[in-house]
């Protein structure tokens, strides 16, 4: 009896000098809009924690998408210990040209990063990514940029890469008629030196390699695969790695084994119903055949993050029809399995999709995703740990 009063006494004194161990054993959920419901298209969020604890979140707002000229970049941020989000603000705006999803990011020099591509002739073909840098971004209002950039990308063996993934594909399930309609003309898109570099726009953050090299996850509308920009030099310069030619995989996902292969989980823009995943061991550099996971996907994005305790968590709609519903899965085993889920909406009145996740430093994980009811659209903050999720849906 002695030994297990001094047992819960070290584990009691533990938690008191490490509060996100006490935080870890408690079950938190909160949610909030970040603005509220609002009748133009409001889509595409990002999310990053700052150094000082605060949240900062983005999106893109206008009357339509790639064919709206008035669609511009805002954001919105929470302070730390706050309630209440700010009022948006403007982060970028190129007039006359519609600037579309938001990824941001904060690197290992507590710079925030925005990327988000800009529409040229208001189709996804003609996307170029863009991106912000700001040293300063703690004050109210929108980050004082320091500076801004393009990311040009030059895939190299594009034409006999997509040619092999087309095989792979083929393997994989059977394709109807339709889809084939669409695909057989790419064997002429695929040789098109300016529509094989142009095109490529982000939704789902970059992901940091335990060797320092950034992944950030691109995807093309034209071809409908995906592909990274990869930086060695903390984002001074970007190259283009191998595609992950699976023929309807696109806004990947990425995340590091502890064997430091990694892992793409990706959008179905097909007829599989399920997340397309591939493997890497090359740190990014050439991908795998496009395969499945064992997870279901109505052809919407998803995001996924490494947690401080190495298990892998997961949002994504988890049907194969409509967004309707968003889904929390959790991984204690890199993937193999996804043992815990929990559901942010599970509603019929709405879509609630293209989620952004992170965990900030005290544990808490972030998602902010896009909400869309018939009333309007916002943008939806949720914030919990991993023994909500654990706990399952209380009916």
């Amino acid at each position: 009896m002695k030994q297990i009063l001094l047992t819960a006494l070290f584990v009691a004194a533990g938690a008191m000098a490490d509060p996100r161990a006490a935080f870890a054993q408690s079950v938190h959920f909160s949610s909030e809009f970040v603005f509220p419901l609002h009748p133009m298209h409001n889509h595409a969020p990002g999310i990053a924690e700052s150094p000082n604890g605060d949240l900062i979140v983005s999106w893109y707002r206008g009357s339509g998408e790639r064919k709206a000229d008035d669609v511009a970049v805002l954001g919105a941020r929470k302070r730390k210990g706050g309630l209440e989000w700010s009022a948006p603000f403007k982060m970028a705006d190129f007039p006359g040209f519609p600037d579309c999803n938001t990824a941001l990011f904060v690197d290992s020099q507590k710079r925030l990063w925005l990327f988000w591509p800009i529409i040229f002739a208001n189709t996804w073909e003609s996307a170029l990514t863009l991106y912000r840098v700001s040293s300063r971004f703690s004050r109210d209002g929108a980050p004082e940029w320091d500076w801004q950039g393009i990311i040009p990308l030059r895939p190299e063996n594009f034409e006999p890469l997509m040619a092999k993934g087309w095989e792979e594909r083929k393997k994989l399930a059977p394709i109807p008629e339709s889809r084939l309609k669409e695909i057989e003309p790419m064997q002429k898109l695929i040789q098109d030196k300016l529509l094989t570099r142009l095109g490529w726009q982000p939704r789902c953050k970059p992901t940091v390699l335990s060797s320092g090299r950034i992944l950030l996850p691109l995807y093309s509308d034209t071809y409908s695969v995906c592909i990274m920009a990869v930086s060695d030099d903390q984002g001074q310069s970007w190259f283009a790695s191998a595609p992950l030619a699976g023929f309807g995989n696109i806004q990947a996902a990425v995340l590091e084994r502890k064997d430091r292969s990694l892992v793409a989980y990706m959008r179905e823009n097909g007829p599989l119903d399920k997340i397309r995943m591939s493997e890497s061991r090359d740190s990014g550099m050439t991908w795998g055949p496009v395969g499945v996971a064992d997870l279901p996907n109505p052809g919407s994005g998803l995001d996924a993050v490494k947690l401080q305790n190495g298990q892998w968590l997961l949002v994504y709609n988890d049907t194969i029809q409509g967004r309707s519903s968003l889904a929390v899965s959790i991984s204690n085993d890199e993937g193999k399995s996804w043992k815990w889920t929990r559901h942010l909406e599970r509603r019929k009145d709405g879509s609630y999709h293209y989620p952004a996740v992170i965990q900030g430093k005290d544990g808490r994980i972030h998602a902010v995703y896009s909400y869309f009811v018939a009333e309007g659209k916002t943008m939806k903050h949720a914030a919990f740990n991993e023994a909500w999720v654990m706990q399952g849906d209380k009916e």
